[in-house]
């Protein structure tokens, strides 16, 4: 009877270390990977456009086009450049990755967290038109055309709104932008909106910011009351990549 008893009494605690120690198993924390993987995007917004410099001699006499593989951290920074697609010429395409490496990409932004991205720029080397230096843009939008001429328009701006861009801001397009803003009995720029963008998100603010630091003038006319005047306007604005000035 004891040997029985001593039995049951090694297989209960034998049990119970046992079912302890899978609760214990069952109750340990997953471990969660909080790696995030980089943003795949076959089109690259850049804060520093890439800017190689060649010649038509380095086009051995046709135009030359290349796609390249770019990397770069949540910082921005290229991390590490390929060739998708070659141009043919082995020092051209250096020529490419050099300019690549030293520029600046505008990381992706995954809720309210910049991330690392990796993406592809084409390049069109055209034999007629090598790349050359970068130039200043200035503010020429229609309504600015418009009062510089001499023509009625709904507002007019102050003084020439203050661009802060070049052509390397263009990314190689043209871009249009169309704005919307709302301006304060004194005329200051309280609220710009992007009614249509321009595909590069960092123009588009450039573009912003120049609108809010020009003061706006508008003009009453007989056909509204003497305490009113209109506080919303529109503006296009285009930029032509090839139309640099001197």
């Amino acid at each position: 009877m004891k040997r029985i008893l001593c039995l049951s009494i090694l297989f209960s605690l034998g049990f119970t270390a046992a079912h302890s120690e899978t609760k214990h198993i069952n109750q340990l924390p997953r471990q969660q990977s909080t790696a995030v993987s980089p943003h795949l995007t076959t089109r690259i917004s850049w804060t520093k456009f890439p800017q190689p410099k060649y010649s038509a001699e380095d086009l051995k006499n046709q135009d030359r086009s290349a796609i390249i593989r770019v990397h770069a951290n949540e910082l921005g920074k290229v991390t590490q450049v390929t060739i998708q697609e070659s141009t043919g010429l082995t020092e051209l395409d250096n020529i490419l990755l050099n300019a690549v490496r030293v520029a600046q990409v505008q990381p992706h932004i995954q809720e309210d967290t910049p991330i690392a991205i990796i993406g592809y720029q084409t390049f069109n080397l055209k034999l007629a038109n090598p790349i050359s230096e970068t130039c200043d843009l200035s503010f020429k939008s229609q309504n600015w055309i418009k009062q510089q001429a001499g023509e009625k328009t709904p507002f007019s701006y102050q003084q020439q709104p203050l661009l802060n861009i070049n052509s390397n801001d263009l990314n190689g397009y043209d871009r249009t932008i169309e704005f919307n803003f709302k301006i304060d009995k004194s005329g200051n720029v309280k609220k710009v909106k992007i009614n249509k963008g321009s595909g590069a998100s960092n123009l588009d603010q450039k573009v912003v910011l120049a609108i809010l630091d020009t003061p706006i003038q508008v003009k009453r006319t007989a056909s509204t009351l003497w305490m009113y005047k209109k506080t919303n306007f529109n503006d296009r604005i285009q930029f032509k990549f090839n139309e640099c000035e001197s």
